[in-house]
């Protein structure tokens, strides 16, 4: 079992409705938050390597999810969709 160190992009304290919320967030391209799809057109390397950093990405996420959970904070992940509104 390997481990690794994994650092989010930015942790943000803010003041919501009079408290203060620390949230962790990692920012990436929407396409990688999201299951690689199989096409015939995509090279056998290709495919592996999306979905071997899906599968990274998703333990990543999930370590990060349970240590901001232990800590009373929130962690999310921003796309360009949150971004720049699209």
């Amino acid at each position: 079992n390997k481990v690794h160190r994994y650092f989010v992009d930015i942790i943000v304290t803010i003041k919501e409705n009079n408290k203060i919320k620390t949230y962790l967030v990692e920012i990436k391209p929407s396409k990688q938050t999201k299951q690689p799809v199989f096409s015939k057109r995509k090279k056998k390397s290709t495919i592996l390597y999306e979905n071997y950093m899906y599968a990274i990405n998703q333990a990543k996420w999930n370590s990060a999810r349970k240590f901001a959970k232990s800590k009373d904070i929130e962690f999310i992940i921003l796309t360009e969709n949150e971004l720049f509104n699209k």
